[in-house]
């Protein structure tokens, strides 16, 4: 007869006894209506969070360079995935309202601590700067900045952005200065300058320096001649002449440039190729 629960064949076969049957299979279909539920919600809050990572803290193409990506995925994967699955185990439409809002009350909370935690931990590994370092640009992300001062950097920079990365130069220390040698060997330790705000300064004050080492794009042309279409469909609205590029460095990550203009110094592109 149609409409009527069928019991499965397997419990069939083993005598259980046919009300055990049926109050499971309606727990079962109850249960997996509530997960249904839960998943839809994590999903859009899934949504709302990876508009947050990846339009603010990690816009493209820092969600490559910075680690983003990985980070955002562990995240939204443990907490999309077992937050429903645990609605799927304790749903039971036979327990009293308050018991059964208590438990589910119980799985969200724990989602949501989770949740929080892995957004923290995506937070505090964010790129904040986009830094001109002689001849190149270097990605400084938070925990780069974890044992410096700040208030060694300019009033100006002193705070760490929420919106994505900000530019800034690199003061380098010259041959004739009393920690040169010092500052050399911090950067071979991995300390590069880019990471001590005490070498800061505005983007505006190194234009012109950073203009006299752009390199010509048509460089990438012929140095990498498998992406040649790739970066003239990138550039196509722009005559070559009117740009350069220079190297761009995050993390272990050294094989991407940034596209500068020649007339403002302004980056208006990035680009996964090796520059060096």
């Amino acid at each position: 007869m149609q409409g009527r629960l069928r019991a499965p064949f397997s419990l069939v076969c083993l005598n259980v006894p046919k009300e055990i049957v049926m109050s499971l299979s309606l727990r079962l279909r109850a249960g997996a209506s509530a997960a249904l539920k839960h998943l839809a919600v994590s999903v859009l809050v899934a949504l709302m969070v990876g508009a947050l990572v990846f339009g603010v803290w990690y816009p493209s193409p820092y969600d490559e360079l910075a680690g983003g990506q990985d980070l955002f995925w562990l995240v939204i994967v443990v907490d999309v995935v077992c937050g429903p699955l645990l609605t799927l185990v304790i749903f039971n439409p036979k327990k009293p309202r308050n018991e059964l809002a208590r438990d589910i009350g119980l799985v969200v909370l724990i989602q949501l601590a989770a949740l929080i935690y892995g957004l923290n931990s995506v937070a505090q590994a964010r790129p904040v700067w986009l830094a001109f370092e002689g001849s190149r640009f270097r990605v400084v992300s938070v925990p780069d900045l974890a044992d410096q001062n700040l208030g060694e950097a300019p009033e100006s920079l002193r705070s760490l952005s929420w919106t994505g990365p900000k530019l800034l130069s690199v003061k380098l220390a010259q041959p004739t200065d009393q920690d040169y040698q010092q500052s050399v060997l911090r950067s071979l330790e991995g300390l590069h300058p880019a990471f001590r705000p005490s070498r800061w300064q505005s983007y505006e004050s190194q234009v012109p320096d950073l203009l006299q080492v752009l390199q010509p794009v048509d460089r990438l042309l012929t140095k990498q001649p498998s992406k040649a279409g790739m970066v003239r469909a990138a550039l196509k609205d722009w005559e070559p002449e009117a740009l350069g590029f220079l190297p761009l460095v995050s993390g272990d990550v050294s094989d991407w440039v940034v596209i500068v203009r020649r007339d403002t110094g302004q980056p208006i592109s990035y680009l996964a190729v090796d520059g060096y």
